[in-house]
């Protein structure tokens, strides 16, 4: 007679076995949102330590002749990506070109560490609710979740977005500057200056444009990227490694230029507006997106929401 520890355990324990195995893998593969947040926010930190001056130079582009057609002959103080750096750096520096580098650095924690981290935990739920399969690729499902992470993070990074526009924009030498010049020492000095001279509206100005942009952006960007990374898996034979990962942002990132770019010129202007400072009344270009989409088109062309496209690219890609 066998001994009772070696006999095979009866039926139901091996389905009471294998369900406890699969529920306990199942709550470890349960994405975390706070992971999410750390690793978003840290990669996100180290990609703009070394795309910050694109960013600055994308800001000065898209702000540059604001609401004005070139005229014929008419030299304009950047011309391209590659002079506007040289410009920058010949006349202010690389302070110039890192000007709002403490912002953006406090801008991408909050933004992408709540976008990236959000993404997979949304995109669980929406599978929970609809009882649909996690590990089975679903674009609607992927955009859903993309957008909704991304108008969440940008009502909540908005004001920083705010002053790392306003910062960038503002350049301490004559011959580099274009739009409306706004000077704060640093972040916290912007914020306070904001909310003495404009209040809570102030702080928060633009961030209807901004949820247009990251929305838009992130219900683009993410599902793009997981789509083009299976690809490169499966028909290019790449492994799911470093390479395969930065192919995948380098060719989801131009497709998410072409459509996030004009959201992008709206969110500069609409930001870096700002009523006069000792009135508070005044100075004010753009009611509302909507206002500002149609008043660039009329005055600059449609061609005007691509301002900046090569430096917008270099800084996402």
């Amino acid at each position: 007679m066998s001994s009772p520890s070696l006999q095979a355990p009866a039926a139901p324990a091996l389905a009471v076995v294998a369900a406890a195995t699969t529920q306990t893998r199942t709550e470890a593969r349960k994405p975390s949102a706070a992971l999410g947040f750390m690793a978003g926010g840290i990669a996100a930190c180290g990609a703009v330590t070394i795309t910050n001056p694109a960013e600055v130079i994308k800001t000065r582009l898209q702000l540059q002749g604001e609401l004005m057609r070139q005229a014929p002959g008419t030299t304009r103080i950047y011309t391209n990506f590659a002079q506007a750096f040289v410009h920058i750096a010949k006349h202010e520096g690389i302070r110039g070109l890192q000007r709002g580098l403490g912002c953006a650095y406090m801008y991408q924690i909050m933004m992408n560490g709540t976008r990236l981290g959000l993404y997979d935990p949304i995109k669980h739920l929406i599978h929970a609710a609809f009882n649909t399969d996690p590990a089975r690729n679903n674009n609607l499902v992927n955009i859903a979740a993309g957008g909704s992470g991304g108008i969440l993070s940008a009502a909540l990074a908005s004001p920083l977005f705010l002053v790392k526009t306003r910062l960038q924009s503002f350049s301490s030498h004559e011959a580099t500057r274009v739009g409306h010049q706004h000077h704060y020492r640093h972040t916290f000095a912007a914020l306070s200056a904001i909310f003495r001279t404009e209040g809570w509206r102030g702080i928060y100005r633009g961030v209807d444009a901004s949820m247009l942009r990251t929305g838009a952006g992130s219900a683009v960007q993410l599902p793009l990227y997981d789509l083009v990374k299976q690809k490169l898996i499966k028909v290019g034979g790449l492994d799911n490694g470093a390479l395969c990962h930065g192919l995948s942002s380098l060719i989801s990132g131009f497709f998410l230029c072409i459509v996030m770019n004009p959201f992008d010129i709206i969110s500069t202007r609409m930001f870096n507006q700002a009523p006069d400072p000792v009135t508070g009344k005044g100075g004010m270009l753009y009611k509302s997106p909507a206002d500002c989409l149609v008043k660039t088109i009329r005055a600059e062309g449609v061609s005007a929401l691509y301002k900046g496209f090569t430096a917008h690219y270099l800084r996402i890609g």
